[in-house]
């Protein structure tokens, strides 16, 4: 029964559905959870099936015995369950494991050059040059008129220069 709701409450299930869960959803879960092994898992798709005999209590409490329906329901979804469970891991399992280099020490460098600039530099510089975007579109995309734009370029530019040249210097090269 969803919590919160009192038998002959407005909104709550019928009182002879409440008693025919009581009576029925420990042991379906309790089934459940030995078949799967994973005893939220087994709550929830018991639950789920409860769920669905609710839908069509007026059909299904006609029925000679209402349990053995909640319980092929129950198990049915179980199933389900397990096989979508076998194909992710038969997926993954196919799945190559690509190893692919770290960045190279120019790459470091530069990311290490691109992350001093101030904010607004950094930008300018990677949509410039990265993005390959003009002058014009970068004002546009951060509303930055075209003369800001291009003098962040302009010093973003001369703090990577600074900051490589004297990078390539310390180690020599």
């Amino acid at each position: 029964m969803t919590r919160g709701h009192r038998p002959g409450a407005p909104g709550a299930p019928p009182l002879e559905f409440t008693s025919f869960y009581e009576a029925h959803f420990h042991r379906l879960a309790v089934q459940l959870y030995a078949y799967l092994g994973d005893h939220a898992e087994a709550q929830d798709l018991t639950q789920e099936a409860f769920c669905r005999v609710l839908e069509r209590w007026d059909r299904i409490s006609t029925y000679d015995d209402p349990s053995a329906w909640v319980r092929r329901v129950a198990w049915n979804l179980a199933t389900s369950r397990l096989r979508r469970v076998r194909t992710a891991v038969r997926h993954l399992a196919r799945q190559r494991e690509e190893h692919v280099p770290g960045p190279g020490p120019d790459r470091v460098a530069l990311t290490a050059a691109l992350a001093a600039l101030p904010a607004n530099h950094r930008r300018a510089v990677v949509l410039h040059h990265l993005a390959q975007l003009s002058v014009a579109e970068i004002a546009d995309t951060l509303g930055a008129p075209e003369g800001t734009v291009r003098s962040w370029l302009s010093r973003g530019r001369a703090a990577l220069a600074s900051h490589l040249t004297d990078r390539q210097e310390a180690h020599g090269a």
